[in-house]
């Protein structure tokens, strides 16, 4: 892949596949990305970028709006987190057997892994726990999931991903980044069934989202909610 520029519009180049269109992505980071056909020129890419500027002029409007607030944590008692779209209350605790558990409603946070390792300390407790309490679960709604799009499926992996909610390998293997075990469940299920659907349709092609619309009819409103509130899921 390779960065190209088009007047005031930086894109990442993927590389071609078979589909017929041109596929233009706003990603989670606000870098616009661009998946052509095989059969395309850079230059021909660069004349599709810039026909279609005014659109991606407009979701990089809507990113930095949806982006303009930054989640600041202070890790004290009484701040919320979330996990499968429910808020619970930060408590810090003298003694416990765990560094961090969610308990009677509460994430109960040992107070010392604050003292001796500071706000990342209790940041990778949070994330552990997101992995180990989230994976299981993840995986079940990938197996219940797949059956129904028609897909087998390889490894289910909890992963930083970056700018991405997840990814699939054409193998099967399938990686969600953790932030996703913060999101509801009707949006984690949309997440798995788009990233199942990928194994039928590798691109965004209309294909493909008859594919997810099969699955979950009324997935336009689940997208609509990361889109507009994903930015909120973070630490």
């Amino acid at each position: 892949m390779q960065l190209r520029r088009v007047q005031d519009i930086e894109y990442r180049l993927l590389p071609g596949t078979e589909r017929r269109t041109t596929d233009i992505v706003i990603e989670r980071d606000g870098l616009v990305t661009v998946r052509p056909p095989q059969r395309m020129s850079p230059e021909q890419v660069d004349a599709t970028v810039f026909s279609r500027r005014m659109w991606i002029y407009r979701n990089l409007a809507e990113w930095r709006e949806l982006n303009a607030v930054r989640i600041t944590r202070e890790w004290v008692n009484g701040e919320t987190f979330l996990y499968l779209g429910c808020s619970y209350r930060l408590q810090l605790v003298d003694e416990q057997d765990e560094p961090l558990k969610l308990k009677d409603g509460r994430f109960c946070l040992l107070r010392s892994l604050i003292t001796t390792g500071g706000a990342e300390a209790a940041r990778k407790a949070l994330l552990l726990f997101y992995e180990t309490r989230g994976l299981p679960r993840l995986r079940r709604r990938v197996a219940f999931f797949a059956d129904r799009v028609g897909v087998s499926t390889g490894s289910v992996q909890i992963k930083d991903l970056g700018y991405r909610w997840a990814s699939c390998s054409t193998n099967g293997d399938l990686l969600f980044h953790w932030k996703c075990l913060m999101a509801p469940l009707t949006v984690l299920d949309y997440i798995v069934v788009h990233e199942l659907c990928h194994l039928h349709h590798r691109d965004h092609s209309p294909a493909f989202w008859n594919e997810v619309d099969k699955v979950l009819p009324d997935y336009l409103a689940r997208k609509d909610w990361l889109r507009s509130k994903g930015a909120g899921l973070d630490l």
